[in-house]
């Protein structure tokens, strides 16, 4: 037993053990065993003594952060999960030469190197298609016509002929084949398009309010807040050592949410006024930080007290992934969100690791001297609005479940760059809008968009329809969520006109990135056995919501058949309409029925043996 090799269980304990007693005697000004010594700065605090031996050289690099992370997990006796292991046997920022080379053999990832690759924005998607998915990074959702017009043609050279507008207010290719991934990466940087960091364990696609210095209702503009944020995270390699995926948003109060209660970072825009201002708090526009949202863990952003000028967000939030860099659970990919640090430490102790990050106290203040805007329109992203700029208008154009064809993206570039100013946003909604048409040309553009097979005005059911990619292209859906949600939306206009949106999000797995439990009504994919058959269905909730009606959606069934849902949904709508109460809402009708109530409008529209099914 004595000279049988350790285990790489053993060798990673002890591993993380001298490491972590090396970290422990440096911070004690005690003197380092195990190798040489080199002066590092941890959490933005004065310069700590950590190990280097040549084999930890990186513990004094950029990524130390992760690094000292992952080998204190190993020193209290956790166990690293193998996304944690993968990154340690190769930092994925290093391999462009590696994914170029497969891109010249005309091979896929394997192993490891499958999940590696997604921090250049490449996902490896079979066996849903044997094929890449690339996903973009466009701060705000701002793009330029001659940049959509390129990505079209470079998706026509390399891709599926078509881009998707994602709730990220983003942009994906799909159908990429082994050979063009390279292709696909330089097409996209030359375009002044960055994919890095767009996939793997990562800061998000940076969103904003989509009405960003067009809104007269805004408090401020926030897509220059979503740049500066964008360019500090590529510019800062420690912002690529987290433990999962992270998500930030600004918004600037006006008509058009960008969700940031959804985020893991939340920057929401709110006025301080004269009669509460004070010398160390005067009157004017600030952001209210939320942190720990994460609709798909039912969880929303939580206001931490904290307000913050416009010019401290950028810094604070870099602040706040070192600290989550540093805490977030390496063991347990579940848990491994800031919402769960927060769960565990409380606000308090966090913000003040954040404030010793920073080295200064932050602004915290009582939620009665501020005034948080309630200016949504939720049909503010589709159609025809006036801008606060005297003469000219934006115009939402909608995409079906956010999908548009190149042929499409050229059109709309074409009319950016002839009848507005060449801008094209991108919103959380999975559609665009195409601002600073001046109004005389308003009939020329609504032509044109009709020429192009696409729509400027939309049902109540269409304004509010999000989908995910479902199990069409992606892996872990375990329903085809895009051609559904086009059913389901066909149902109901065939039988219903409504004189307000009822939201329908469309998920296809429990990743929810459709974000189905803030839906009025919401789906998540399932397999639903049938005859001893297994056939693709749905989990439906209701009475989901964000912002100032938050509320996490209902589970009132247990999983149905996709043909079966269309007919419960079709129902509960009729239903709705029926027993609601004046101009009452669905969420708010929804809420004040009962789970009895609103089952019996489900079984309306079922057959007998549904019924039962329901029932029990």
């Amino acid at each position: 037993m004595a000279n049988e090799p350790f285990s790489d269980e053993q060798k990673q304990f002890l591993s993380g053990f001298t490491f972590g007693a090396d970290v422990a005697r440096a911070v004690s000004g005690l003197p380092i065993i195990s190798g040489s010594s080199a002066s590092a700065t941890v959490g933005g605090t004065a310069s700590t003594k950590l190990p280097e031996p040549e084999a930890d050289a990186a513990a004094s690099g950029p990524d130390r952060l992760a690094l000292i992370a992952q080998r204190e997990t190993v020193a209290k006796g956790g166990k690293l999960v193998k996304e944690e292991l993968a990154k340690q046997s190769k930092n994925p920022l290093d391999m462009w030469d590696e994914i170029k080379a497969r891109s010249d053999a005309g091979q896929f990832p394997k192993g490891n190197d499958a999940f590696l690759t997604k921090f250049h924005g490449l996902f490896y998607v079979a066996p849903a298609q044997d094929s890449f998915m690339c996903r973009m990074r466009l701060p705000g959702g701002l793009i330029h016509g001659w940049q959509f017009r390129g990505l079209a043609d470079l998706a026509d050279r390399s891709a599926g002929p078509y881009l998707d507008v994602t709730t990220r207010a983003n942009l994906q290719y799909r159908e990429i084949p082994a050979d063009q991934a390279m292709e696909i990466l330089y097409g996209l940087r030359e375009l002044d398009v960055i994919p890095l960091g767009s996939g793997g364990d990562n800061i998000r696609n940076c969103t904003a309010s989509s009405l960003s210095g067009i809104d007269d209702c805004e408090l401020i503009e926030t897509i220059p807040l979503a740049k500066r944020m964008h360019h500090s995270i590529l510019n800062h390699r420690e912002m690529y050592g987290l433990p999962r995926k992270f998500n930030i948003a600004f918004d600037g109060g006006g008509r058009i949410s960008a969700l940031d209660d959804t985020n893991d970072i939340g920057f929401h825009a709110v006025t301080v006024d004269s009669s509460k201002a004070s010398d160390d708090l005067p009157a004017g526009v600030y952001f209210q930080l939320t942190l720990g949202g994460i609709t798909g863990h039912k969880d929303f952003a939580r206001p931490t007290g904290v307000l913050l000028r416009p010019d401290e967000c950028v810094d604070v939030a870099g602040a706040i992934v070192r600290v989550f860099v540093s805490s977030g659970d390496r063991t347990d990919r579940k848990k491994a969100r800031l919402k769960y640090v927060l769960d565990d430490w409380g606000f308090d102790k966090f913000i003040e690791a954040v404030q010793a990050d920073l080295g200064r106290t932050l602004r915290r203040v009582d939620e009665d001297r501020i005034v948080v805007p309630n200016q949504e329109d939720r049909l503010a992203h589709v159609g025809w609005h006036p801008q606060r700029q005297t003469g000219r208008s934006y115009v939402g154009v909608v995409l079906p479940v956010g999908r548009m064809t190149t042929d499409q993206a050229r059109r709309i570039a074409d009319i950016a760059d002839q009848y507005g100013n060449g801008e094209i946003r991108l919103t959380v909604w999975q559609n665009l809008i195409i601002p600073h048409i001046r109004n005389e040309d308003i009939d020329a553009v609504h032509q044109a968009i009709v020429a192009m097979g696409l729509d400027d005005q939309s049902t109540s059911f269409r304004a509010g329809l999000v989908a995910c990619t479902g199990s069409a292209g992606c892996k872990f859906a375990a329903s085809n969520t895009k051609r559904d949600a086009m059913v389901i939306a066909a149902a109901l206009e065939a039988k219903f006109v409504l004189d307000q949106p009822i939201n329908i999000h469309v998920t296809g797995c429990h990743n929810s990135c459709a974000q189905h439990y803030i839906g009025d009504i919401g789906l998540k994919g399932a397999q639903v056995e049938v005859d001893d058959d297994m056939v693709e269905g749905y989990e439906l909730h209701l009475g989901g919501g964000w912002g100032s009606n938050q509320a996490i959606g209902r589970s009132l069934f247990p999983p149905m058949p996709t043909e079966q849902i269309v007919a419960t949904i079709v129902s509960i709508v009729g239903g709705y309409l029926e027993r609601r109460q004046d101009s009452e809402t669905f969420a708010e009708f929804s809420r004040r029925s009962s789970d009895d109530e609103l089952r019996s409008l489900a079984a309306a529209g079922m057959s007998p043996a549904d019924q039962q099914t329901v029932a029990t």
